[in-house]
């Protein structure tokens, strides 16, 4: 092998870089063979966007001595003077390469950050398209302290492993991309079972869970007398209150229904840790409850400012997996125990309270729920008996009669 041939690189990125397993490890693999080929590099970088809610993309920055990190920009990013006037932005608009040898007297600064690699003594700067099978292009970053810069050999090199790279790139991008979109479509557990195959209708199994049934109180008048934009964020700004609480503490949301929220709690098969599971969904719950009072909601729900919202609570056996019509299918979970969620959260409106349980939730829980009296909730034949939370009056500051 000569002094800069980089066929063997080629070779295994054309193969799928196999040896490595997640995409970080693709970067610090393929920079320790360019190395090994007489590539002198410092600092290599591949910048990808992703489909993702909240972020524009992200960046692998491998540096020598120090392996890859994983760097994440958010959407706002793409407005920001440090990316529209980046090397990289030039590259992917351009679908061009650039070359800036910075130790040559007449070598051009034009990007602000190439004046932050002079300083930390970079001799040469290169950024090579990687044009993926869609026409979407991206770019890869290559940078050396070597005295005098790469050589024509050495870019040459470089340049040859390009198109194998955006092929690995495209690959791992595109099964990153449907992992974060099942995961923000159907929760992480559904996401992974999806992508393990689960996806034949009818594709249950029966767990042991905490359900979390909630809904917004007052959402059918706020819908009525707001804007579709302002509705959508009241919505928006009411389940971040639960979302990111739930997952905290362990929970996978699995649907919203509207105003209404579904999540579950999962346990383990033999019950150990029970207990435990409930405390977590009852801090969330508690978590949940002070978001949502300390939210200004002023000119959306009325003359208070205060959104409400109703919560219910409940341990059971459900099943779990895939029901729907044709090729049309949803994730989810029902039976009889979310049936009595949905009966409970109905109750908590009617009796004043924010939290309601249901008499198996609140076993685990002792010391933290008070009785409320026993109901007779639709669809089940034998009252039962509900807890609302200590710290939580209900109608006029009292907890309602039984019904």
């Amino acid at each position: 092998m000569t002094e800069c041939d980089t066929t063997a690189v080629a070779a295994w990125l054309i193969d799928g870089a196999r040896s490595a397993a997640e995409s970080p490890s693709v970067l610090d693999e393929l920079c320790e063979r360019l190395t090994e080929c007489g590539i002198p590099l410092w600092r290599a970088a591949v910048f990808v966007s992703t489909l993702h809610p909240q972020l524009m993309g992200r960046s692998f920055i491998w540096r020598l001595g120090l392996g890859v990190e994983i760097r994440e920009a958010p959407h706002e990013f793409s407005d920001a003077v440090e990316f529209r006037e980046s090397p990289v932005r030039h590259v992917r608009v351009t679908r061009t390469a650039i070359r800036r040898r910075l130790t040559d007297a007449d070598c051009p600064i034009d990007f602000p950050m190439l004046r932050d690699l002079v300083a930390e003594g970079v001799t040469d700067y290169l950024a090579v398209p990687l044009e993926f099978t869609n026409g979407e292009i991206y770019a890869a970053t290559w940078t050396t302290r070597e005295p005098g810069g790469f050589t024509d050999a050495q870019v040459a090199g470089i340049e040859a492993i390009a198109a194998p790279l955006a092929r690995v790139a495209e690959v791992r991008a595109l099964r990153r991309t449907a992992t974060t979109l099942l995961n923000t479509y159907v929760g992480n557990n559904a996401g992974e079972r999806i992508l393990a195959g689960r996806i034949r209708r009818g594709d249950t199994e029966a767990i042991h869970a905490v359900i979390w049934l909630s809904d917004m109180r007052g959402f059918t008048r706020a819908a009525d007398r707001l804007t579709p934009q302002t509705l959508i964020g009241l919505l928006n700004r009411y389940f971040d209150c639960q979302v990111p609480v739930i997952q905290e503490q362990g929970g996978e949301v699995l649907k919203f229904m509207g105003d209404g929220l579904l999540a579950i709690f999962r346990v383990a098969a033999d019950d150990s840790d029970l207990a435990t599971v409930c405390g977590r969904a009852l801090a969330a719950a508690r978590q949940a409850r002070a978001n949502v009072a300390a939210v200004d909601a002023t000119d959306m729900v009325g003359n208070t400012g205060r959104l409400r919202f109703g919560l219910a609570l409940h341990v059971g056996e459900v099943l779990y997996g895939n029901i729907g019509g044709g090729s049309r299918l949803d994730f989810t979970c029902i039976g009889p125990a979310v049936n009595l969620a949905a009966r409970l959260e109905k109750l908590a409106g009617s009796l004043g309270r924010t939290v309601v349980a249901s008499d198996e939730f609140a076993r685990h829980c002792a010391g933290e729920l008070t009785p409320l009296g026993e109901f007779t909730l639709p669809g089940f034949a034998a009252p039962r008996q509900v807890f609302g939370l200590l710290d939580e009056a209900g109608l006029d500051g009292a907890a309602a009669p039984a019904g």
